[in-house]
């Protein structure tokens, strides 16, 4: 994720890369990063805190606490923005384990963000000023859109929303191509079509300002196909199962603040 935003904010600026500065405990990767967009590299955390106005935090939440305790100085001595693109970790518990209060920005990405077509949702604390707020909204945006939310509760519901969002298409996508196979289409023109089909619904409701109902209700004729494939999906309580799927991953995300942070 953070090489699709380094990526993204390049692909504005190539003036911009001299100005980010990367670090990983992985020094393949970060030379990697730095061949192929031309930032700076760090030696230390403490070296790219030093040099940044924004912090942009990408590791995993299990390790985020030790990362983040040791630099507790160095963040007190900067005061950076602080972006945490960390699931599950709420605010608060990286102001304690940083020993301060700090502006900070959750975000919420998803996968499509490597592909520049992301959906970010993010959640400020009150110590972000409308600039970096501002910053936080045109980082995303390098990588596709970005949405605010009201409250860091709100962040569960993004990452039940569009965080865990692209497996349940994909999935569903899965579910056509195997049933197109089985009815005898090649793997090929299976995907194909399932492909541009998805991408082709997705346009078809962000080109109109057409509710999705009657959009549903233009594709289907009476007595027809797509009416039986309907009511197969009613029959089968997808809403309901939708629904059910939305909520065990947002209540999941809740846990994971409890248990993380």
């Amino acid at each position: 994720m953070a090489a699709s935003l380094i990526g993204g904010i390049v692909s504005q600026s190539s003036a911009a890369a001299k100005q980010l500065w990367v670090f990983d405990p992985n020094a393949e990767k970060t030379q990697s990063l730095a061949l192929q967009f031309g930032i700076n590299v760090a030696r230390h955390n403490a070296e790219l805190i030093s040099n940044s106005d924004i912090v942009v935090i990408a590791v995993k939440p299990q390790v985020l606490q030790h990362v983040l305790t040791p630099l507790a100085l160095e963040f007190k001595a900067q005061q950076p923005l602080i972006i945490s693109v960390v699931a599950g970790i709420p605010a608060s518990s990286i102001e304690k384990w940083l020993d301060g209060d700090f502006a900070i920005v959750r975000v919420m990405p998803n996968t499509p963000a490597l592909v520049g077509m992301g959906a970010c949702g993010l959640y400020a604390n009150r110590r972000v000023d409308k600039l970096q707020h501002d910053a936080a909204s045109e980082l995303c945006n390098t990588v596709g859109i970005s949405a605010w939310v009201a409250t860091e509760n709100d962040i569960d519901t993004v990452t039940a929303l569009s965080g865990s969002g692209p497996a349940y298409f994909l999935l569903f996508i899965q579910g056509l191509i195997e049933a197109a196979e089985s009815a005898g289409l090649s793997s090929d023109t299976a995907k194909e079509l399932a492909i541009q089909t998805a991408a082709g619904a997705a346009k078809l409701i962000s080109a109109s300002d057409t509710p999705l109902q009657t959009l549903i209700d233009n594709v289907t004729s009476p007595n027809g196909t797509t009416e039986k494939a309907l009511q197969s999906f009613k029959q089968a309580k997808l809403k309901t199962v939708i629904a059910d799927a939305f909520e065990a991953a947002r209540t999941r995300s809740e846990e994971l603040a409890k248990e993380l942070g």
